[in-house]
């Protein structure tokens, strides 16, 4: 089972300097714990801001852990300069091909990895033929306005999962309907509250025991 750290740091109760120096914190916790993902999502930040708090966020990654990936949420000039393992693409972002010309142009010798959120069948499909490495799903559980209004449910993700790609569900993700996800054919689960509000480590090991 693959496991997705979502930040958002303006969760976290202070100051700036406070809610990042918690977010750095709760990162590093999350990497000792065997999260295998940590997206870092703070799209309120200049990029000079956002820089600095990545380049925090790939030392404090090092130190806690050899096998947690870091990815910047729709900034790749962000983490090849600090050196991320990838990023995480929105739907109306650049494509995953065009992530990796620029990796290959700026002569980064590690493929880089990509995620892309997803909110339809189609849009799976088109991350995969595209060249993402894993997609995040949903709204799952959660409420949307729309169209199609109500959560993407039980049934859309399983038709999610259906085409080849890893699909993480997102949305109202918990320790008790976590299980629903995977049997629904799910690799893993993703969210921002499910890993910032509570002990990390006590998560995890739920989790894992799916």
């Amino acid at each position: 089972m693959l496991l997705y750290y979502i930040t958002d740091r303006s969760q976290f109760p202070g100051t700036e300097r406070a809610r990042r120096e918690q977010l750095l914190e709760k990162i590093a916790k999350a990497a000792s714990s065997g999260v295998d993902f940590i997206q870092l999502r703070e799209r309120d930040l200049c990029a000079r801001d956002l820089e600095s708090l990545a380049q925090a966020a790939v030392k404090a990654i090092q130190s806690a852990s050899r096998a947690t990936r870091l990815l910047i949420n729709s900034g790749t000039d962000i983490a090849l300069a600090v050196e991320a393992d990838g990023v995480h693409l929105r739907s109306n972002d650049i494509s995953p091909a065009e992530v990796r010309e620029i990796w290959a142009e700026a002569r980064n010798s590690c493929k880089p990895l990509i995620a892309v959120s997803c909110h339809a069948e189609a849009d799976v499909i088109a991350a995969k033929q595209s060249g993402a490495g894993f997609v995040v799903f949903g709204p799952v559980f959660e409420k949307q306005a729309g169209p199609d209004v109500g959560a993407t449910g039980i049934e859309r993700l399983h038709a999610a999962c259906q085409h080849g790609i890893p699909v993480l569900a997102l949305g109202g993700v918990s320790v008790d309907n976590a299980a629903a996800c995977i049997q629904a054919g799910a690799a893993g689960l993703a969210g921002i509250r499910l890993f910032q509000e509570a002990d990390i480590a006590a998560i995890v090991k739920k989790l894992r025991a799916y």
